[in-house]
């Protein structure tokens, strides 16, 4: 479980990323994180991976309050977390095994374990005849699918994804989201997005930033902002 308890991060020039956001989000729960540029969606993940300190506030995760001073197992924190972002961040000098295996190394996975995993992630998104092709020869669809399949491949129990669809076209944008949904239930799965289309067909939790505020959690929400 994630929880956000009267959380705050205000900037030395005084303007507040977030200002007193309060939520629970239960395990295996697939959930939008929704709002305008600057709402403060973006915040909320750094705070989860723990990149930010909150101002005030606590944050806790799996019942430990990783905003404490004396928190130390960000390492540990981290493990548990895929994250997919909207640049992809694809290595370019790795072939899409290589890319995705980085993720069980860190984790200190066998060879044989890793190869399993990143077999199986492979295959959940469609790209079981890639393994061994170099991201110069991808297109971006394939690319954001190499990215989930980074983020899966070690079994991690929470899932951030930022914009997955915002360099995508519709059709694209729709298979990516496919995928995700293949893995709703197994993982707690927070998706951060512009995309209103894909927020109303889903029907599920919606979570609506505005300034740094929560202004509405709907359990089967659309894109109202």
């Amino acid at each position: 479980m994630i929880v956000f308890d009267k959380v705050s991060k205000k900037f030395p020039l005084g303007n507040f990323a977030l200002n007193e956001v309060s939520f629970e989000i239960d395990n295996n729960e697939f959930l939008f994180l929704v709002g305008p540029s600057g709402a403060g969606k973006t915040s909320v993940i750094k705070l989860i991976l723990k990149e930010l300190l909150p101002s005030s506030g606590s944050i806790l995760i799996d019942d430990e309050d990783i905003s404490s001073p004396v928190f130390k197992k960000v390492t540990e924190l981290r493990r548990k977390i895929g994250v997919v972002f909207q640049d992809f961040k694809i290595l370019l000098d790795k072939n899409v095994f290589e890319n995705i295996a980085i993720a069980c190394q860190i984790k200190n996975l066998s060879h044989s374990q890793t190869k399993n995993q990143v077999k199986e992630a492979l295959s959940l998104v469609n790209l079981s005849k890639k393994e061994g092709v170099f991201p110069v020869q991808l297109s971006a669809g394939e690319l954001q699918r190499v990215a989930i399949a980074r983020a899966i491949a070690d079994e991690r129990k929470y899932l951030l994804v930022d914009e997955p669809t915002g360099n995508l076209d519709p059709k694209t944008s729709w298979e990516i989201m496919k995928i995700f949904k293949k893995l709703e239930g197994k993982k707690t799965i927070i998706i951060a997005t512009h995309n209103s289309d894909i927020v109303n067909s889903f029907q599920k939790r919606v979570l609506v930033l505005k300034e740094g505020k929560l202004v509405k959690d709907q359990r089967k929400g659309g894109y109202n902002i």
